[in-house]
């Protein structure tokens, strides 16, 4: 376990027992988020194959378990699942399906300082939580920690420049600060990264890129990285 302590981000702070449980049926409510849901699940299908099928997966924050069971469609995977918040761990431990549950160990933690030994897994698997971290130390200290836990790779999504989606928020954030009745007090918690910057922190931490998808190429912001620890690397590749 790395000794630099717990870390909290302030979003984090909202995911009580209520929010948990409407987390859980977000991504059910409405033929939108059920297709939304649907590509999400096929792009983590694709980015477990480009690493190479990993065994043992930590799914960090794994929320209330919306990828256990794609995760268990693998007959040899073992799922360790971990999040900050022990009501999701709860929401996902009493909702998930059964044929998932008896692949999954449970453990509550922090993405910045996890509870495991150096190389416990095979892969780490960290679906919407880097979109919530503005502050580039405080990526590169989260994944300076995958890279200690993870033997070979890294599977992590975000939200990227360079598409319709981001422009058109940037313009909205835009007209917000200029409005007459901007609150000074307004705290966002989703931040768009550059593609630039963030590859380079994966470069600096140790990762090599083994490849990338869209959700929606040059409209939707959400990318999903497949990353390789640079010892182990053969050479990296985009997709």
């Amino acid at each position: 376990m790395s000794d630099s302590g717990p870390v909290e981000l302030e979003f984090s702070r909202k995911y009580d027992l209520q929010h948990a449980e409407h987390y859980l049926k977000k991504h059910q409510d409405g033929w939108s988020r059920r297709l939304s849901n649907w590509r999400d699940q096929q792009l983590a299908r694709r980015a477990l194959k480009q690493a190479g099928e990993p065994r043992l997966v930590l799914d960090l924050p794994c929320g209330a378990g919306r990828f256990w069971a794609t995760l268990a469609e693998h007959p040899g995977r073992e799922i360790l699942a971990a999040d900050y918040s022990a009501d999701m761990l709860d929401v996902a431990r009493r909702y998930q399906g059964s044929e998932s549950q008896g692949r999954v160990r449970t453990l509550q933690t922090s993405a910045f300082s996890i509870d495991l030994d150096d190389a416990s897994v095979d892969c780490v698997f960290c679906m919407r939580l880097l979109h919530h971290v503005a502050d580039a130390e405080n990526r590169t200290a989260m994944l300076r920690e995958f890279y200690r836990v993870s033997r070979d790779t890294v599977i992590l999504s975000l939200w990227m420049d360079g598409n319709y989606k981001a422009w058109r928020r940037r313009r909205l954030e835009q007209r917000r600060e200029q409005g007459r009745n901007y609150d000074r007090n307004y705290s966002r918690n989703r931040f768009i990264i550059a593609r630039e910057q963030v590859e380079r922190e994966f470069h600096d931490a140790g990762f090599a890129i083994v490849g990338h998808q869209d959700f929606l190429p040059g409209y939707a912001m959400w990318r999903v990285y497949t990353l390789r620890k640079s010892d182990t690397a053969a050479g990296s590749r985009d997709e």
